[in-house]
Formats: C-alpha cells, sequence, structure tokens
C-alpha cells in the first residue's frame, strides 16, 4: 500500500488471532475496536464492542455504533471455525452432516460476508483502505491434494470467492481500497488445539507471530492485489 492505520476494526478480536492483531495494531498508535461475542477486549488500549457474526441485526447494530465516529482504514475478519460441540472436520463422506455443514458456512462464509455488508461503507472512499477476512490455504481447490475435510475447505473455498466478487464491486466506489483472504498458518490457538501435534514446531505460529506476519502482509497490498489470497509470508495462493 503502504498506508496509515489509524483506526481500525477488528471483528473476533477475543480470538487468538484476532487479540494479537487488535493489540500489534494498538501498540502502534491505531485505535481499535475490538468486537467479539464477549464484548471483551484482550488489552485496555482496546475499544470493546459485541457482535455476533451468526446475527445480523448484531453486525448491523455494531457499525451502527461505530458510523458516527467516522471512516476506518482497516477493517479484519478474524473468525473462523474448524470444531465445536457437534462439528469436526470430516476424514470421509461417510461423515458429512447437513447440520456441520451449516454451521461451517455460517460462520466462515455467511458471517464474513455480512460484516462487509455492514462495514464496507464505513471505509474511506478517498485513501488507500483494507477490508480482509482470515481464510485458509485449505480452501484453495487447486491446492487440495488429501481430500477430507469437506465442511471446512468448502467454506473458505465459499469465503475465497466472496472476497474476490467483493473486490470487483468495492473497486467501483472506492478505487484505492484493497479487499483480500489472510490465510495465517497454523497458529497455536483453540481452532487448531487438536492438530497441532502432526505441525513441525517451526511451522506452528504462536498469535503474536502471525499477526506480525499478517499486518507485514497488509502494509505492502495495493489495490492491484484485490480479490486474491496471501499466506503469512506474503506468497499468493491459488483459488
Amino acid at each position: 500500500m503502504p498506508f496509515e492505520i489509524e483506526r481500525a476494526i477488528v471483528v473476533g478480536a477475543s480470538g487468538g488471532i484476532g487479540g494479537a492483531l487488535a493489540t500489534a495494531l494498538a501498540r502502534n498508535g491505531t485505535t481499535v475496536q475490538a468486537l467479539s461475542r464477549r464484548g471483551v477486549a484482550t488489552d485496555p488500549r482496546l475499544v470493546a464492542g459485541t457482535i455476533d457474526i451468526e446475527d445480523e441485526a448484531s453486525i448491523a447494530s455494531a457499525a451502527d455504533s461505530i458510523r458516527p465516529e467516522g471512516p476506518v482504514d482497516l477493517v479484519v475478519v478474524a473468525t473462523g471455525l474448524l470444531h465445536a460441540e457437534g462439528v469436526a472436520p470430516e476424514k470421509s463422506y461417510r461423515h458429512l452432516s447437513a447440520a456441520a455443514f451449516e454451521r461451517y458456512f455460517s460462520v466462515n462464509a455467511t458471517g464474513p460476508a455480512l460484516v462487509a455488508k455492514h462495514f464496507l461503507p464505513l471505509l474511506h472512499r478517498d485513501r488507500p483502505t483494507l477490508f480482509a477476512a482470515l481464510s485458509a490455504r485449505v480452501g484453495s481447490i487447486g491446492d487440495n491434494r488429501l481430500g477430507g475435510w469437506y465442511g471446512y475447505r468448502a467454506s473458505k473455498a465459499a469465503l475465497n470467492m466472496i472476497v474476490k466478487s467483493l473486490a470487483i464491486e468495492l473497486a467501483r466506489s472506492h478505487p484505492q481500497a484493497v479487499c483480500v483472504a489472510l490465510h495465517p498458518g497454523t497458529v497455536a490457538t483453540d481452532l487448531s488445539q487438536p492438530f497441532q501435534k502432526r505441525v513441525p514446531a517451526d511451522k506452528l505460529f504462536s498469535p503474536g507471530a502471525a499477526a506480525t506476519s499478517l499486518l507485514e502482509v497488509i502494509a505492502g497490498l495495493s489495490a492491484s492485489q484485490s480479490g486474491c489470497v496471501f499466506a503469512w509470508d506474503g506468497s499468493e495462493i491459488e483459488p
């Protein structure tokens, strides 16, 4: 870009990566609206707020509460679901469940799309701004060589398509804006906890390290890269 991030919004700020992103931004002097279901900030420098990305009324209310304070430079959706009660990555098509699919898509695709619906209008129109959503490499169709994880893969692939469409439309009204999906790598959070044993130590990142890498990627993006998916190291991931 690079651009000045004076005001930022982090959705999912009570999670490991979201909290680390919010704290890192605040440490650099950015005013950060830290939104989460619990509405509790992980750092006293953050401005806490409540949002439930599975409830559009909650998303709209959160956006409305921030709108009077003026435009923002950065919106990051740092939410995601990999496993929960009754939901787990499928090893075979025999394990597919309509209920699990609905939950995966609600959190990983529909939620970020609705956040975009209500928060993109808050971005500056006359200078570089950025909207980003956390995706995953396993959402890449071209990179899928192992199969399995049907619901998670499909929901993240859907998110990547949503980001692409958002980028095309956003460019018409915000020509300097960037809209991307970001893969943070495997991060030592509750989301990845059941799957960390198979990850080499040098490939398992702390939330703080992941946040630093993602913010470095964000700082280097330009409008010509809008609609793409980028990994924590800045490399582009094929759709």
